[in-house]
Formats: C-alpha cells, sequence, structure tokens
C-alpha cells in the first residue's frame, strides 16, 4: 500500500519534524499502518541533538508532491528476453489483452526494445510471402514444434535455415523440392524422406510420422527432428521460433521514468502516437510500460500537514496530492481541498502539545522516547515556555511528556538551546527556520535563529544581509526580516531589508543600519507577522 506521508513545513524546525514523527507513531500504533513521517528540508543541529537524544534517526526526506510515474496503475507485463521465440511472445501478448506491447530486455534488465502487436502481424505477413526462415537457433525451433532430434547430424546442428517446404507425391516431378537449401516437411512418405536426405536438405521435419531405421542411418547432413503437428500446422508453426530480436523496435524509443511528473509525461505523448512506453528505474531497468489509457485516473500521492497549513511553506506539488487530515497551531492561511478534511487547529504554543492530546483521545500513553522528543520540542516552540505563544497547557504537556520519559525540563532546555551556532554559515542559518508570507498584497520572508547570545550573531550582520539582499532580488520580496531570538534577554534583534518607515510603524522603535533590537518579541506567529498584518490591513 502506497505511504500517506505526515509532514511539517519546509525548513523544519523541531516541533515540525517531531510532530511528524509523533502523529505518524500514533496513527501506526492504533493500527494504521500506512503513515510514514517526512520531512521538507534540512534538520537543523538543534533537531538532530533532539534525535540523537532519544535514539531516533531524521524521518525520510521529500522534495515533491507532484504525481508522477511511480503513482500510476501502468502494466507490468512478463520482461522478456530479446532471444525469446516469437510463438511465445505472442501466447504473453494473448494473454494480456490489454497489454497492446511487451518491453525486451538486455541480460542485465536494461531495455533492448518494445515489441508491439503490429510487429508480429507484419512479420508474419512477410513470411506468408518469403517463405523463408533465416538462420534461427535449433533450440527455438524445438520449442515452438515441440520436437525433437532423430539423428547425430541434428546433434551437431545449431541454427536451421532454409526454404519451408511441404513434400508433395513424387510424380508431381514439377512440385518437387529442388535445392538443399530447404526445409522439408513431410508425412509417411519413405520416398520423399529418402530424397531429402539424399540432396542433404538443412532440415526435415517428420510431422506426425515415424522413419524407419533404415532411412535414419543413410549418411547425411540433414537434421531430422519429429513433430507432433501435421504439416500444415508446422509450416505456419515454425515460423514462429524467431527469435524477437529480429521484429521488435530498437530505435526511436520514447521511454518515461519513474520520478517523472505527469505532467511532463502527457507532453511527451502528444508529440508521439507509440502505443506504449517503457518504464524504466534509476538505474535503467524496465519495470513497466505505460499507455495514455494510464494518465485518465491518476493514483495522488496522500498527505498529512502539521505545523502549517500554508501552500507556500509546504511541499512542492501539493496541489496534485490528496491532503487527508490538517494539525497546526497558526493562522488558518491558503490551502485548499477538493473534499471535506479534519482539521485541528488550536491555540497553543506547539503542534506536539495538540499531538499529546490526540494520543490521550485514544487512550494511547507515547513512549518514554517518543515523550521525550515531545517535551524537548514543546520547550523548543514556546522558547523554554518564555514565548508570548505558550499557554498553560503547553506547560502542562511538556512537564507530563517529562515524566513520562524521565527527564528534567530543565537540563533537557539548556541541552537544546545551547546548540552551537557559530561553526555553521549564514546561508545554513538563515534558512534553518525560514518562512514565506503573503499579506495584503506584500510578499515578504522572516527567518528565525534562536539562541543563547544574539551578541554573537549580530557581529555576523553584513554576512546575513548580503544573503538576505539575494534572496529579495531574486524572489521579488518587499521585506526580508531575520529574528535572532536570546533566550536569556527574552527579546529578538531584528535584521532586516525594506523600508526603516515600516519597521518603524509595525514595532513603535527607532531602527538604525538595518536593525533593531525589540524587547520581549519572541514570536514569529504571534508578535511579528500580526504587527505586520495590522499594518498593511
Amino acid at each position: 500500500m502506497d505511504p500517506i506521508y505526515v509532514t511539517g513545513h519546509r525548513n523544519p524546525d523541531t516541533d515540525s519534524i517531531v510532530a511528524a514523527m509523533a502523529y505518524a507513531a500514533l496513527r501506526n500504533a492504533v493500527g494504521d499502518r500506512e503513515y510514514e513521517a517526512a520531512c521538507l528540508g534540512h534538520v537543523s543541529d538543534e533537531t538532530q541533538i533532539v534525535l540523537d537524544r532519544f535514539g531516533f534517526t531524521a524521518p525520510k526526506r521529500i522534495t515533491s508532491m507532484h504525481t508522477q510515474v511511480r503513482d500510476l496503475a501502468y502494466d507490468t507485463p512478463p520482461l522478456l528476453s530479446a532471444g525469446v521465440t516469437v510463438g511465445r511472445a505472442w501466447s504473453h501478448l494473448q494473454a494480456q489483452k490489454s497489454v497492446s506491447a511487451i518491453p525486451v530486455a538486455n541480460e542485465d534488465g536494461t531495455l533492448y526494445g518494445i515489441l508491439a502487436r503490429e510487429d508480429v502481424a507484419a512479420y508474419n505477413m512477410e513470411q506468408e510471402t518469403t517463405g523463408v526462415l533465416d538462420n534461427v537457433p535449433l533450440f527455438n525451433v524445438l520449442s515452438v514444434l515441440e520436437g525433437k532430434v532423430l539423428n547425430s547430424a541434428g546433434e551437431n546442428t545449431d541454427m536451421i535455415s532454409g526454404e519451408v517446404v511441404i513434400a508433395l507425391p513424387q510424380s508431381r516431378e514439377n512440385l518437387l523440392f529442388q535445392s538443399q537449401n530447404s526445409i522439408v516437411l513431410c508425412g509417411h512418405q519413405p520416398d520423399m524422406i529418402r530424397r531429402a536426405l539424399e540432396m542433404n536438405v538443412n532440415c526435415l521435419v517428420l510431422c506426425q510420422a515415424e522413419i524407419d531405421e533404415s532411412l535414419c542411418a543413410l549418411p547425411t547432413r540433414t537434421c531430422i527432428i519429429s513433430t507432433p503437428y501435421d504439416a500444415y500446422r508446422t509450416a505456419r508453426l515454425i515460423f514462429q521460433s524467431a527469435p524477437i530480436r529480429r521484429i521488435c523496435s530498437t530505435t526511436e524509443l520514447v521511454c518515461f521514468h519513474l520520478e517523472d511528473q505527469v505532467e511532463h509525461v502527457k507532453e511527451e505523448m502528444l508529440k508521439y502516437r507509440h502505443p506504449c512506453y517503457p518504464i524504466l528505474d534509476e538505474e535503467e531497468k524496465v519495470v513497466g510500460v505505460l499507455t495514455r489509457y494510464h494518465l485518465l485516473r491518476p493514483r495522488r500521492k496522500r498527505v498529512v500537514l502539521v505545523d502549517h497549513n500554508e501552500a507556500s511553506q509546504s511541499v512542492p506539488g501539493l496541489e496534485e496530492a490528496e491532503i487527508l487530515e490538517i494539525i497546526d497551531h497558526h493562522r488558518l492561511a491558503d490551502i485548499q481541498t477538493a473534499n471535506p478534511i479534519y482539521v485541528r487547529n488550536e491555540p497553543v504554543g506547539s503542534t506536539n502539545t495538540i499531538i499529546a492530546s490526540m494520543f490521550q483521545d485514544r487512550g494511547l500513553m507515547p513512549s518514554e522516547k517518543m515523550a521525550g522528543m515531545m517535551a524537548a520540542a514543546i520547550l523548543s516552540d514556546t522558547v523554554m515556555f518564555k514565548s508570548p505563544t505558550c499557554t498553560p497547557r503547553d506547560i502542562r504537556t511538556a512537564e507530563r511528556m517529562a515524566r513520562i520519559a524521565n527527564v528534567s525540563l530543565d537540563e533537557l532546555g539548556r541541552e537544546i538551546f545551547s546548540a552551537s551556532l557559530g561553526n555553521r554559515n549564514p546561508e545554513e542559518l538563515l534558512f534553518s527556520d525560514y518562512k514565506e508570507f503573503h499579506i495584503a498584497g506584500h510578499d515578504l520572508a522572516v527567518a528565525q535563529i534562536t539562541c543563547m547570545d544574539s551578541g554573537d550573531m549580530l557581529q555576523r550582520k553584513e554576512e546575513f544581509l548580503s544573503i538576505m539582499q539575494r534572496v529579495r532580488r531574486e524572489r521579488g520580496f518587499s521585506m526580508v526580516i531575520l529574528m535572532l531570538t536570546d533566550v536569556l534577554l527574552e527579546g529578538s534583534a531584528l535584521i532586516y531589508l525594506g523600508d526603516d518607515e515600516i519597521i518603524h510603524q509595525a514595532f513603535s522603535v527607532q531602527p538604525k543600519d538595518n536593525t533593531v533590537f525589540l524587547p520581549h518579541i519572541m514570536s514569529r506567529k504571534k508578535q511579528v507577522i500580526p504587527m505586520l498584518s495590522a499594518l498593511w490591513g
């Protein structure tokens, strides 16, 4: 069964990643085994400390929710070798009426060609005209005729060639086979058998007949084969012994890969009229075939969003996915769904506070290690309960999770916020907790770095401004803000690019040199964004 991804926002923080892991663990624990935690970006040093502290590995990273070829119910016909007979390939095509072509592979599973029904039909019509079998392996002939070799000359034969003829009565001289380069089909006709052996024709096929021992002992280079089929059916079947490498298409093939987006596939299919298209995996091995029919009802990826409900903060291609649930503690934004879904949005300081309640609702206690991570995530998102977003419920929940995990909240908080930031490059720091917003016609980005000493970070202001200038130019933002939230000072230093007057009016301060300190401002969600929203109306 395809997984249901549980994912937080881009540039995930600790609350976002732990919320995804906790909710997936909750759903799996109550029997919904397809839920899988995922993340959309790099795991920060702080989050890695929490993961290592409680013995977890980071969730799988996903980069897109676009519908891909792997999401389609494509056909998986047998993968045939290029040496397989036309007859065997046709049997597979007949067994799967919905399949218009079969991929042909090399020994390593990579694509050799594609065999369509039209290729078999064209070959059969050609053989009706020429009647010549050209250098076909003996094993192939024996396979389609269910035959066996009767003489030593046959045991030494590897390839069969010649014009296929049915032996007629000897009195019809004008219709007798005349060439040594013949494959003669006959029944109980001792004279015809003797004639063929004396002429050393390439092959003699006995159809529902036996050969006298004296004839079989004649010195000859002719390969003698017996078959249970009559001459008429043998004459038709023997041409099906050719290997499919001779008739399958091997040039101008159009292939798709499992990771290709369906929109790209549609555009490519408009350029061609192939009956089907081979599908390759990341190792270029064939995994199936795709037709236009498969594009009619694509199977969309399924996702649960935690710690966000804004499209610009979510995974690319979200509009092509099926959103099943949203669990969040931010303002309601712009995500739309085709069907009614379960939404749980509560005014608390951490998504993990909500998920802890969902454990309680289902009568389930999180494991000690999971509870420890959830306590750490609540501490992180509420900045050790100093953020204005923090509620008494967050504190009670964190204390309960800490008791289950048998950890100290004070020690855990110091461990989280003492993560070394000085040795990380400014771009990595800026994008570790970065979000984009659209407010009343204004596009902006607000990044946040939580630290124990904002003074150290301010010394790198010019490095941050250089990156912020590039982001502003590339994205066309009216403003880019970096919050340096200081746990000890209980406030945030802002480094910003944009109109000074906006900062002055929004926060009632006088900025200087793209910098200002805002005491008691700890929350982007509850203090910075609402101030700008009120200003811009």
